[in-house]
């Protein structure tokens, strides 16, 4: 067995366990992190960047967010099912972490809206290459240079497997190398921060009841196992609900152009099986209630319909709505991408020349979609009557061929499943804190109830990089009261 000793061991380098290794050391903590992947940054290094409050470039910007407000938003979106200390202190921090980045070497373009109804809270990392996705890889890697640079022990491709206690206190993580040997870390506190369970299938079957690739469509990072989840429970820690981060998936997932995926995103007209509208399409570009939408419809999905008029136009104009995602009104290539997805057989794409043709296809009724357009129609002459869409999304059904896409609830994995306070101490059933085990990230967010707060976006890479910095800053001060200072500063 290979051993090594840590006043703070971390399980997972993602952006909260890599905030959390830097935090530790900052703080004079020795720290080893085990991380079972071959690269540090996880699923974050898909992302962009985090949100921030009250940050110096909101207010350059002339952006009025303050940590007050986005309490209040955030409460009230929750119904105050949530921990009101943790939302707080994880607000308050989220400035101040911006800067904190930024002393690292990280740059962000700025604060932006993700969708024209959001708050401008999510902070851009910039790169070389523009605003983007993967953006965010660039802020992991300078969190890991940071991290090595104050002397943290990073451990890549060892998996943990268990927390080990002594007298009810954590004495250390057992992991595997990557040779099969087994690894032993001595360490008086643990931070698991391993993301969620969101590969898991069979896990996420268990603990929310929904059938990836049937129910549910999201991003299935591999590695992304339920590992620390496990660890934690096995450790003492309160098992609290595990929820799939919801923001709907289009199409299931097949490959296409740009162009197709941000037509059928626009506010088109939308219908499930029955042929019927199920909400003010105003709201499609947030993905977390479209999501929802989806999530209670019969077979969990619904369809955007468009027909070669609609289509026509957006390729003349460019889309009505664009946002960070997809910021290029440009749909020139529909037409590619609808060629390819005939080629490959799709089955959640469809085109037809009528419209009892295409409720065919799609398993729409097909009565009830033919008396939905016809109403639709007579509502771009006039106005919604139905869910009072904005009149400048109203545009009528003609002209063939006419154009489906399936929407399913989707997501970004797992949250939730450890129950954690609002110092990220991992607390057993009873609320009491397990002695030196924190809880960081996906695993212990638990601060969204039933739908993910897209108002203030960033918030998935927020929550995880300043819980990451919360649970170091309270293991360091469990260090200190329990006398196992070492060359800890905190005082």
């Amino acid at each position: 067995m290979k051993e090594y000793e840590a006043q703070v061991g971390v399980i997972a380098a993602g952006p909260s366990g890599l905030a959390a290794a830097v935090q530790a050391a900052q703080l004079g903590a020795s720290v080893v992190v085990l991380e079972k992947s071959a690269a540090v940054g996880g699923a974050a290094n898909m992302g962009m960047g985090p949100l921030g409050i009250g940050t110096p470039y909101q207010k350059r910007q002339m952006i009025d967010i303050s940590v007050e407000k986005a309490f209040n938003m955030f409460m009230d979106y929750t119904h105050y099912n949530v921990d009101a200390r943790l939302v707080k202190r994880y607000f308050a921090q989220s400035g101040e972490t911006i800067q904190w980045l930024e002393d690292m070497g990280v740059e962000f373009e700025g604060a932006f809206r993700y969708f024209p109804q959001s708050e401008a809270t999510w902070h851009i990392v910039k790169t070389d290459t523009g605003i983007g996705p993967r953006a965010a890889s660039f802020m992991n890697r300078a969190m890991y240079e940071k991290a090595l640079e104050l002397g943290v022990t990073i451990l890549l491709e060892h998996s943990a497997r268990k927390i080990i206690k002594e007298h009810g206190k954590v004495t250390g993580i057992i992991g595997t190398a990557p040779d099969g040997q087994e690894v032993r870390v001595s360490c008086h506190t643990a931070i698991i921060c391993t993301g969620g369970a969101g590969a898991n299938k069979d896990m996420i079957k268990e603990f929310t009841g929904l059938e990836h690739g049937k129910d549910v469509f999201h991003f299935a990072i591999p590695g992304l196992m339920g590992d620390g989840l496990r660890m934690a429970w096995e450790a003492g820690a309160d098992q609290t609900q595990m929820r799939i981060e919801m923001a709907s998936d289009l199409g299931g997932g097949e490959p296409t152009t740009g162009g197709v995926t941000n037509i059928m995103k626009q506010p088109n007209l939308l219908v499930n099986t029955f042929g019927k509208r199920v909400m003010n399409e105003d709201y499609m570009q947030n993905t977390t209630y479209l999501s929802n939408v989806a999530n209670h419809q019969k077979n969990k999905v619904c369809f955007s319909i468009v027909d070669s008029s609609i289509v026509n136009y957006y390729v003349s104009h460019g889309v009505d709505v664009t946002s960070l995602v997809t910021p290029n009104p440009d749909v020139s290539d529909f037409y590619e991408g609808i060629e390819m997805l005939k080629k490959n057989g799709s089955k959640h794409y469809f085109v037809a020349d009528t419209i009892e043709e295409l409720a065919q296809k799609a398993g729409i009724d097909e009565d009830n979609l033919k008396e939905t357009i016809d109403n639709y129609n007579y509502f771009c002459d006039s106005r919604d009557l139905e869910f009072y869409k904005d009149p400048k999304y109203l545009r009528p059904l003609f002209k063939a061929p006419y154009y489906a896409a399936a929407i399913h609830p989707g997501g970004y994995g797992t949250v939730g499943g450890i129950r954690i306070n609002e110092n990220c101490e991992a607390c057993d059933k009873e609320y009491q804190p397990v002695p030196g085990l924190y809880c960081a990230g996906a695993d212990s967010c638990n601060i969204y109830d039933d739908s993910y707060m897209f108002l203030l976006p960033g918030n998935s890479m927020g929550y995880a990089v300043n819980t990451g910095r919360i649970a170091a800053l309270s293991a360091v001060e469990y260090i200190r009261k329990e006398g196992k200072n070492g060359r800890v500063l905190c005082q």
